[in-house]
């Protein structure tokens, strides 16, 4: 697939401001219907083991996880935001494009100072889908701390 990069950074965009300014129900539109999504530490993504602490395996899981940040979960109010860079397409034999790019989640709570919440990289496949947008297929979120904060709320 030959994908104009701008098209592609506007994917990576979209991402970051659907998680960080919403509307978060619009966020599981940036996936294809049978997508896998995975949040994982990298010590289990380098050691080839498959547990992720964030497992899904299609937009309708996805959207069963915006509804449950949305109406069950409690949790202090906070915003976020996501800082993606260095995004590098490669392509793939099937037409699709494997995408890695770094990112950075900032967190910031009514009353604290802005920290940190995670850091690491995207490991995704992305796709153009029958309707001509691109949209990811595959997510991971290989994160570098094994430690994960119990704040984890939002995808990452």
């Amino acid at each position: 697939m030959n994908v104009d990069r701008w098209r592609l950074e506007d994917l990576y965009a979209d991402y970051a401001r659907l998680l960080d300014d919403g509307p978060l129900e619009a966020w599981p539109g940036l996936f294809v219907e049978q997508c896998l999504y995975l949040a994982i530490p990298r010590d289990n993504f380098d050691a080839g083991l498959p547990l992720a602490t964030l497992r899904c395996e299609s937009r309708g899981m996805l959207a069963d996880r915006v509804k449950a940040v949305q109406e069950t979960i409690m949790f202090e109010p906070r915003y976020l935001r996501h800082h993606i860079t260095q995004i590098r397409p490669t392509e793939r034999d099937d037409g699709g494009l494997d995408v890695t790019a770094h990112y950075t989640v900032v967190e910031v709570l009514h009353d604290e100072l802005p920290r940190i919440l995670s850091v690491g990289r995207y490991l995704d496949v992305v796709v153009e889908d029958d309707d001509g947008a691109l949209r990811f297929a595959e997510k991971r979120v290989v994160y570098d701390s094994v430690l994960v904060p119990n704040t984890i709320v939002y995808p990452l």
